[in-house]
């Protein structure tokens, strides 16, 4: 499993790893400006740790020939699964975050949907390479309905339905590279259209007015609206250069509601401006491109899916992030990788990039 080849490492991808340190580094800058207030270094703290741990993770998963995650796809799947489950008992964070959604262990509090996303990447990586003759048979096609399904609903049961949007959207993206035929991505389309009524009367008050204050941002910003508002005064404030580090009035009087975590681009744009969010998406779009790149040079399926996945995973996380502190996508608490403050999240970000490299390193099907 670690007999390694020392020429296999020609094709470590250092661009990658170096873009995801820079991104690591601008993120715990960012996290430090945005709890410059709060009189405490916890927020840093946690997120270097995690940084750190995720570095050494790296690390371990480069060294690791990435197939044998695929000999254990489905006890994988089964942990993710029973993860969930245990927040749907004993899931806690409601009061504080609007969402059953972390678990409490010894004192150590996570979110489990974050390592589950990648524990459902790898499954449906591994599962469809063992069907990917016969992924437009009906019968294939429900049972990976079902079983991207079932965490899906559990997600959405907590409720968060932004983290949910991310399993649905990177399902898709999978099946469409694996060779779904084009029919059944347009019944998909078809049956989202028209479980929309049902969907909207399922949604929380609070999911309503988020998308009733998207459609009319003037609607009520000292209420329901204040979040979204004072992300975009900050960043409108932050014009092309930015007030400057540590600078920004928004930022530093408090003005902006979780700053560190999902708002944490408003702070970049108030007091980096223009040309600090333009960087951060350059890092964003070569990170982006050489996963692209990894999955396409990869010679197995089960590799080049998986890749596939965190790529997709990476890719809504940004979109949305960024969308929703501008004004142009609705408030759905999605955070932004290697940026904003969490410890499981960075750290399993990180883990993505580590199996990223490995898969790099492997494509020759070299075992380690």
């Amino acid at each position: 499993m670690f007999n390694l080849k020392r020429k296999s490492f020609k094709n470590f991808d250092l661009i990658l790893f170096i873009t995801v340190i820079l991104l690591c580094i601008f993120g715990i800058i960012m996290i430090k400006s945005a709890t410059l207030t709060f009189e405490t270094n916890r927020y840093v703290k946690v997120q270097s740790i995690s940084t750190i741990l995720g570095i050494l993770a790296i690390v371990f998963l480069v060294l690791l020939d990435y197939q044998f995650l695929g000999k254990f796809y489905i006890p994988i799947y089964i942990v993710s699964v029973l993860l969930l489950v245990a927040v749907a008992f004993f899931g806690t964070g409601g009061d504080q975050w609007g969402a059953d959604s972390w678990l409490t262990i010894g004192g150590f509090t996570f979110q489990p949907a974050e390592i589950s996303k990648v524990g459902i990447i790898i499954f449906l990586a591994k599962f469809i390479d063992k069907n990917k003759n016969e992924i437009n048979r009906p019968l294939t096609l429900l049972k990976i309905v079902i079983l991207a399904g079932i965490p899906i609903l559990l997600i959405a049961k907590q409720p968060d339905l932004g983290t949910a949007i991310v399993f649905v959207f990177f399902v898709l993206v999978m099946l469409f590279a694996a060779g779904l035929d084009w029919k059944y991505i347009g019944y998909a389309f078809l049956a989202g259209i028209i479980s929309l009524p049902i969907l909207w009367f399922s949604l929380e008050d609070y999911q309503r007015n988020r998308i009733f204050d998207f459609l009319d941002p003037e609607r009520d910003t000292s209420g329901t609206g204040y979040q979204a508002m004072q992300s975009r005064i900050a960043i409108g404030s932050g014009k092309v250069f930015g007030r400057g580090l540590f600078q920004g009035t928004q930022t530093q009087y408090n003005y902006l509601p979780e700053k560190q975590t999902d708002f944490i681009f408003a702070v970049v744009g108030e007091e980096l401006g223009l040309i600090g969010g333009l960087a951060l998406i350059l890092l964003y779009f070569i990170l982006l491109y050489r996963l692209i790149k990894i999955a396409k040079n990869s010679t197995d399926t089960f590799g080049s899916l998986m890749i596939i996945g965190f790529a997709a995973m990476f890719l809504i996380h940004i979109w949305e992030n960024i969308g929703m502190t501008i004004g142009l996508m609705p408030i759905t608490g999605i955070p932004l990788p290697f940026l904003s403050y969490g410890g499981t999240f960075q750290l399993i970000n990180l883990v993505c990039i580590g199996i990223a490299l490995s898969v790099a390193v492997h494509k020759e099907g070299l075992n380690f």
